[in-house]
């Protein structure tokens, strides 16, 4: 029997408003699934109506917690001709449709699970060859309550832990109801156990729980403290970036000052050289206007080929100077300016390319002077 229409429709808006969502609050299902997984539980409301789609947390093994779908409720189990309500749980992980979901039998305060039983662990999980043997996108929830129904009724997994008055057959619970205390749930009259037994099975679960607690609590603590230590590692790292940084600046730094001193020197060594060699001259030189060259003395081969290299580019400056005047004037035709600026330019070229390898020479030599003055 499907639930009524109000309740489909609920249901229809709950799910879409869940599987939507954006943000921090997002399920984690991936999205070219979430319409499967919306028409899953649709067809196992429609046919189960004792169970209810919901969204809880969901603790993994690690600790990790993650807010997940899950079918709430009862599966019908018959067992001995009358038809039994066993509360289960089926949750869809996140890895859902493509792996199985993950399903625990929920029983009440008042209940146990059968220990040993061929499905079910002692902490309710439920282990089916269905699940084992999942298949997508075939596989879906409504075969799964199937096989359910099947392995509960073979072996019940619930029992009382106190003797009941037998069961009478009473009808099923009203659609969409789930499950509740007046709900008829398994509790053949033929598994009991003494108080003894029931306290120490309690304690021990107690105690398991409590285990549990603080190991999730302890596995909280040290991950924010790896957090901590991660975040501290990173600023520990950039500053050591930082540190390297810096240092190799500055090691550029020194040699571009090593560089730069070792010029001062040398331009210092030839003021120095000059200043013996003239200290005396000038009170008794007296030069001839008429002739500029013998202002100026060349030692070296070097620097007679800079001077004349320079003197050259100068005056070819000069001349391309007077030549944009005369034409600028109208002096000067047009072809002709052309001409004659075209091998002006290439040999302007030549000097200036041969006063920039004298002045290599030049550097070198200077540098290797005052090296070898530095190691004498």
């Amino acid at each position: 029997m499907a639930p009524p229409p109000a309740k489909m429709q609920e249901i229809h808006q709950f799910l879409s408003s869940a599987l939507t969502q954006r943000g921090p609050t997002a399920l984690p299902y991936a999205e070219p699934t979430k319409s499967l997984i919306r028409q899953h539980l649709l067809n196992l409301v429609s046919s189960h109506t004792s169970l209810d789609p919901k969204t809880a947390t969901f603790t993994h093994n690690d600790g990790r917690s993650v807010i997940l779908l899950q079918a709430d409720g009862t599966v019908p189990m018959p067992f001995q001709g009358v038809s039994y309500n066993i509360p289960v749980v089926i949750w869809l992980l996140d890895s859902y449709p493509h792996y199985p979901p993950c399903v625990y039998v929920n029983p009440t305060r008042d209940m146990i699970i059968k220990r040993p039983h061929s499905n079910v662990s002692p902490s309710g999980l439920v282990s089916l060859p269905y699940l084992q043997n999942w298949v997508y996108p075939s596989s879906n929830l409504v075969d799964l309550a199937a096989h359910l129904s099947a392995a509960f009724s073979r072996d019940p997994p619930l029992y009382s832990q106190r003797r009941p008055p037998p069961p009478q057959p009473q009808p099923s619970p009203s659609i969409g109801s789930g499950y509740s205390r007046s709900s008829r749930l398994f509790t053949p009259p033929h598994q009991t156990d003494d108080a003894a037994e029931v306290y120490k099975k309690n304690a021990i679960n107690k105690l398991v729980d409590r285990v549990h607690c603080d190991l999730v609590l302890m596995r909280s603590a040290r991950e924010v403290e790896a957090e901590g230590l991660l975040s501290l590692q990173s600023g520990l790292e950039r500053r050591e970036e930082e540190i390297n940084n810096g240092l190799n600046e500055m090691v550029n730094e020194k040699e571009t000052l090593e560089q730069q001193l070792q010029v001062i020197a040398m331009n210092t060594e030839f003021l120095d050289t000059w200043i013996r060699e003239n200290q005396g001259k000038p009170k008794n030189l007296l030069v001839d206007l008429e002739d500029v060259d013998d202002a100026f003395d060349c030692i070296g081969t070097l620097s007679k080929q800079m001077l004349e290299c320079t003197s050259l580019d100068l005056a070819i400056e000069d001349v391309v100077y007077s030549m944009d005047k005369s034409f600028q004037d109208g002096s000067l035709p047009f072809d002709q300016y052309l001409r004659n600026v075209r091998l002006l330019s290439r040999e302007q070229f030549f000097h200036r390319a041969t006063a920039e390898k004298v002045r290599e020479l030049q550097m070198d030599a200077q540098v290797a002077s005052i090296a070898a003055r530095l190691h004498s």
